[in-house]
């Protein structure tokens, strides 16, 4: 299940089972060099400014109406609340 350079690179465990040699095991998540370039690359893009949400009684009322009241019946499966299709 796996090569060796020569013969003396095989390892053998005290049950006799074969073990892979050190140079042969994977990495975790990659060099921390790296960390943080994604998002370090992206353009700031200022937060846009938003109509403010209902609190209390008002935001239950718009739950109800979008969930219960405004129900489109369609064939196929079910549309997520966050789908955005």
């Amino acid at each position: 299940w796996w090569t060796s350079r020569s013969p003396g690179d095989r390892q053998r465990s005290e049950r006799g089972r074969r073990t892979r040699p050190s140079h042969v095991m994977g990495k975790v998540h990659g060099s921390l060099a790296r960390a943080g370039k994604v998002r370090g690359q992206t353009p700031k893009v200022d937060k846009q400014d938003k109509k403010k949400q209902p609190k209390g009684r008002a935001k239950k009322r718009m739950q109800y109406n979008r969930r219960f009241v405004n129900v489109v019946v369609g064939f196929g499966k079910k549309r997520s609340p966050n789908a955005n299709s």
